[in-house]
């Protein structure tokens, strides 16, 4: 994902104060040790999440509370027409357990 430059500071401060019933959403669907991290170079945005029910995680976009909050952030990052962030997928190279 991609975050516009100079909208570091309120990107932190909305994810500090997320939404209660938006983290309630995310683990009911089954996410868990979801982490967000910022490369302050390039401003790309890279998340990572434990999925424990794909069919739930899939559904997110058409829930309400989802997509009000992907409204709430599309000033601070590249998104799609429905307010999705712009994202691409990586293809993993290496993993060691």
């Amino acid at each position: 994902m991609k975050l516009f430059a100079g909208k570091e500071a309120e990107y932190r401060h909305r994810h500090d104060t997320i939404w209660p019933e938006l983290t309630a959403l995310l683990k009911a669907a089954g996410i868990s040790d979801y982490t967000i991290f910022h490369d302050p170079v390039s401003n790309n945005l890279f998340g990572t999440m434990l999925v424990h029910n794909q069919e739930a995680v899939d559904a997110l976009p058409q829930h309400p509370i989802m997509q009000k909050w992907w409204a709430y952030m599309a000033d601070l990052m590249e998104t799609n027409a429905d307010h999705s962030p712009v994202n691409i997928p990586l293809i993993p190279v290496f993993y060691m357990a």
